[in-house]
């Protein structure tokens, strides 16, 4: 198995004294996300909008669909969401259900005749977008783990003074005053990790031969990414429609993580004549993790349809990636409990808190950069009822980048290569004018794991942010949509069913070479939501 040195992983956890811990390929990912958002015709047709235009969705996805507008447009959409997770490790099975209501879209576009034969129409519009709803809940237990993150962290912990890690009331902060990594100094000041030398630079954590027991993890995650479009453009001859849209983004990630242990033959501490001393007994112990990371971004995109001939429109855009202005605050406590075997040791046990910075949050800001997207499109109208269309895009989030005050990290940089790479969607959709008031349509969506084979297959380290040590790696997402459409006038009503599938790997920590898995769990989500869309056209 390939593994980096530990010794470089500390120091890529830390970045200066009484600085928050940098952020990690993990928190890249988070706010890079893609969903499928916008109108209820849009949705319902899988999203497969790049080759049709004539939406307001199709703003954010290919802005060339603005040039086929031939008349105003206003209208908005609302979403109600039924999210169920479904969490196993091969013996225990954990089920989890939330429910939340979305404002999915509102959009404007205004059409402008020229009057000129060669670009007889000049379009422009907005809109605002929930591209992202972040809302996400799952749970689960693991049974008979064979390790435990304790014995992780003393690993990563190896060649640290215990004398830097240890907090000394009213004089000493280790996680203002030391290099040390924070995850370092909350294990050691909650007992998780031990000193095996005098000199207290070896630990051992609590996981030994004949340890057995179980852990538990809880993660919740709220928040969305709302974007505001500005778009105009317009179409050449009835052959090509042009546009281009500037995106402004407000970012809102919240993600509360728990990861606990229950363990019997533990090699534990206890109190005695006030000295501390060392056996087999119980522990049980639980971290909490606290992340939250607002922002403003900006991007831009741009695209054409093609119609050569009535029949087929052909489209193409590009989508640059959205720069952020990021906010990180985080914070993490513990509890922690422990009992020796020895019935003899009458009030030895230890127990308590322990908390990151005396409580404090730590804040770090820093600048992000999302993938590039490339969409390619091709869609065929048939007899003036029906139509089939179909798109690919390309997701470049091997592309990801993180930097401090205008420079670049490069270990970041290093983490994404080694665990991302792009990922591909292929949208279909179809729809049906029963008459020509009444539609019915269809669509399906299926996209691709962005995570390298390296990284599923545990062949390196994984390197998280801070007190986190806990991933997902997202394997596979799709979406099974249906709809139906009402025209009366200038007046429509739509409404999208949405089915998503996305299946997920937890991992409790990373893995080690010659040492047992990690806990691991799947992860399913089952969404169901439902769209309605109204607007007026004049």
């Amino acid at each position: 198995m390939q593994k980096t040195n530990k010794f470089l992983i500390a120091a890529s956890l830390c970045m200066v004294a009484g600085v928050a811990e940098a952020q990690s390929a993990f928190d890249l990912y988070s706010i890079s996300q893609s969903d499928l958002r916008g109108s209820a015709r849009f949705m319902s047709m899988g999203g497969a909008f790049g080759a049709l235009g004539g939406n307001v969705s199709t703003l954010s996805q290919n802005p060339g669909g603005i040039g086929v507008y031939r008349s105003s447009e206003i209208g908005f959409s609302l979403g109600w969401n039924l999210k169920n997770a479904e969490v196993a490790d091969g013996q225990d099975v954990t089920r989890v259900k939330n429910t939340n209501f979305n404002f999915d879209n509102f959009g404007y576009v205004g059409s402008i005749s020229t009057g000129s034969r060669d670009v007889p129409i000049f379009n422009w519009g907005f809109s605002v977008d929930n591209k992202v709803s972040f809302n996400r809940h799952y749970s689960g237990r693991m049974s008979n783990i064979g390790n435990s993150m304790t014995n992780y962290v003393a690993n990563q912990t190896n060649g640290w003074y215990a004398d830097d890690l240890g907090a000394v009331a009213g004089s000493y902060n280790p996680y203002q005053q030391s290099y040390a990594p924070w995850m370092s100094i909350l294990a050691y000041n909650s007992y998780l990790i031990n000193p095996t030398n005098p000199e207290g630079t070896s630990y051992t954590g609590l996981f030994q031969n004949g340890t057995t027991g179980f852990s538990e993890f809880d993660v919740v995650e709220t928040g969305q990414v709302y974007e505001y479009n500005l778009a105009f453009g317009g179409n050449a001859r009835e052959f090509l429609y042009w546009g281009a849209t500037l995106g402004i983004t407000d970012l809102e990630f919240n993600q509360y993580s728990y990861y606990g242990e229950a363990l019997e033959k533990a090699y534990v501490p206890y109190a005695q004549n006030d000295n501390l001393y060392y056996g087999d007994g119980t522990a049980s112990w639980g971290m909490e993790n606290h992340l939250r990371l607002s922002g403003t971004g900006v991007n831009f995109k741009m695209g054409v349809i093609l119609k050569p001939v009535n029949e087929l429109r052909i489209g193409f855009a590009f989508h640059t990636p959205t720069f952020y202005s990021v906010r990180a605050e985080s914070y993490a406590s513990t509890s922690y409990a422990y009992q020796p075997y020895d019935q003899r040791l009458v009030n030895s046990n230890i127990q308590g808190t322990a908390e990151t910075d005396e409580g404090y949050v730590a804040v770090t800001d820093f600048n992000a950069k999302t993938p590039w997207r490339f969409i390619g499109s091709v869609a065929g109208v048939f007899g003036g009822r029906c139509i089939l269309s179909m798109d690919y895009e390309r997701i470049m989030y091997d592309g990801m980048r993180v930097s401090y005050s205008g420079t670049e990290d490069s270990d970041v940089a290093d983490q994404v290569g080694m665990y991302f790479k792009p990922s591909n969607i292929i949208r279909v959709g179809g729809e049906f004018k029963v008459t020509p008031q009444f539609s019915l349509r269809a669509g399906y969506s299926l996209q691709t794991s962005p995570v390298t084979s390296d990284i599923k297959d545990d062949q390196i380290d994984v390197i998280t942010a801070g007190t986190t040590l806990s991933y997902g790696l997202d394997t596979k997402t799709q979406y099974i949509t249906a709809g139906l459409g009402y025209r009366y006038r200038s007046f429509y009503i739509d409404m999208a069913y949405v089915h998503k599938n996305r299946n997920s790997d937890y991992h409790a920590f990373s893995s080690e070479a010659d040492t047992p898995l990690p806990p691991m769990a799947t992860v399913k989500d089952s969404n169901n939501e439902i769209v309605l869309s109204a607007g007026f056209r004049f």
